[in-house]
């Protein structure tokens, strides 16, 4: 089956199908008289003290178009800056309401971004370009206002694959290439971020994803269900569901995406361009609520642990606390037996704010998932990778929302990273990079 039968065929209820999905149309960026009104007006607010500034954009012709916004997001850690939005009221600052809603699926976050369902969603990087770019379904615009985190994910290997010697990328390797029996290997969803995690990682050790092994769709809550019952060797996911696979005693940790990328992009706060279109001061506020957040987890050790008793409960991500502050405050275990075992502080756990280096809406990060987009095939030809990402990552409004919370935004919209096989990532010749891998589709 190639990618776009896989893209085409990921229905929103799917659990373990052969790969997934994607949709559809609207909406054009601001003119340059609409770019130059909202410079202007975010430069005069930056001169206005925060408390006046944040009341003044919810006045008169700055206030929401929309009162309450729908927040669609999937039972991972890292919703918990869109939630505590919500639970901490930071919402109510702006003159909005935020309302999480808590989906079953990407696919099902997709579809109802698509069809207005959802106001906006913590969701894939990868997949609202995939949706901007009509990989596999048809094209919808798509906007990508803030970055909700940094790291945080993790590639877990089954027990089974450990009794074989598989403990590591080399040593997965030399399993692998034995061929005593076909490898499965689950992702969240074929453009998503764990699905380039895991095939970066599995091809900076040789081993073609398409190939070598077999990859499969598993929604992030049914991952450890699935490798309990032996359906996959392996998966990437977002935590908890990494630690709980080690809590459970099913698998252990074979690397950390933040060993794959320090400091990589991971979900975003990610709308359709019409619907921004529509309500852009409903936008800026939900930004700048979600910034406040994000900087309240991060600020403090008791924040994380009241964040993690918070999205621990059954209407969000449904585990038990401990098994989230654990990664949340960087202390991990690799979940292997005896000398092999390892315990760590994680200096680059996940990150929710970081000085709002990580809300930024870095124009290279998106560049980079349609770099691998195009690696692996989804893309048979190269876009235009820094005209499509202006288009999406809206970094006005962002600029706009971190006035209104009175946060610095980076000096420059790209930024330069070496990955974990040494190859360093800048943006500056998308192109090439994308061509540059001997491991591809």
């Amino acid at each position: 089956m190639n990618h776009e039968d896989e893209l085409s065929n990921l229905s929103a209820t799917s659990v373990a199908t052969q790969t997934a999905e994607l949709p559809a149309p609207a909406a054009t960026g601001p003119t340059r008289r609409d770019f130059l009104q909202l410079a202007g007006g975010a430069a005069l607010m930056s001169m206005v003290p925060p408390g006046v500034r944040s009341g003044a954009w919810a006045a008169g012709s700055d206030a929401p178009e929309k009162k309450e916004v729908r927040i669609g997001f999937i039972p991972l850690t890292d919703c918990s800056s869109v939630v505590m939005a919500a639970v901490n009221k930071f919402d109510e600052k702006y003159g909005i309401k935020i309302i999480p809603t808590k989906e079953a699926s990407w696919a099902s976050v997709r579809d109802k971004l698509v069809n207005g369902e959802l106001d906006a969603a913590h969701v894939l990087y990868g997949l609202v370009y995939g949706v901007q770019l009509g990989i596999g379904g048809p094209k919808k615009d798509m906007n990508v206002l803030m970055t909700l985190n940094q790291n945080g994910q993790a590639i877990t290997l089954s027990n089974q694959l450990r009794d074989k010697g598989a403990i590591d990328g080399a040593s997965l390797a030399k399993v692998v290439a034995k061929k005593e029996r076909e490898y499965t290997f689950a992702q969240t969803f074929p453009t998503g971020t764990h699905a380039m995690w895991l095939y970066y990682w599995l091809a900076a050790q040789g081993i073609n994803p398409f190939k070598d092994v077999k990859t499969i769709v598993v929604p992030p809550p049914q991952m450890v269900a699935n490798m309990r019952v032996g359906n996959m060797d392996g998966f990437c996911v977002g935590e908890p569901w990494g630690n709980r696979a080690i809590v459970d005693n099913i698998g252990f940790t074979a690397v950390t995406t933040q060993d794959i990328w320090v400091d990589h992009p991971e979900k975003v706060l990610g709308t359709t361009a019409e619907w921004t279109a529509k309500n852009p001061n409903t936008a800026r506020a939900m930004t700048a609520a979600i910034i406040d957040a994000g900087k309240w987890i991060d600020a403090s050790l008791a924040n994380k642990q009241k964040t993690a008793d918070t999205v621990a409960s059954k209407a969000y991500v449904n585990t038990d606390a401990d098994v989230i502050v654990a990664r949340m405050l960087g202390r991990y275990n690799n979940g292997l037996p005896g000398a092999q075992n390892k315990t760590w502080d994680d200096k680059n756990a996940m990150k929710f704010f970081n000085d709002g280096n990580v809300t930024f809406p870095y124009l290279s990060d998106a560049m980079w998932f349609l770099t691998q987009h195009k690696r692996w095939g989804l893309l048979k030809d190269d876009p235009d990778y820094l005209a499509v990402a202006k288009k999406v990552n809206r970094i006005d409004i962002y600029k706009q929302a971190a006035t209104a919370a009175g946060v610095a935004v980076p000096k420059s919209d790209m930024r330069s990273h070496k990955l974990i096989d040494g190859v360093v990532w800048d943006g500056k010749d998308p192109k090439k990079y994308a061509a540059s891998f001997k491991v591809r589709a």
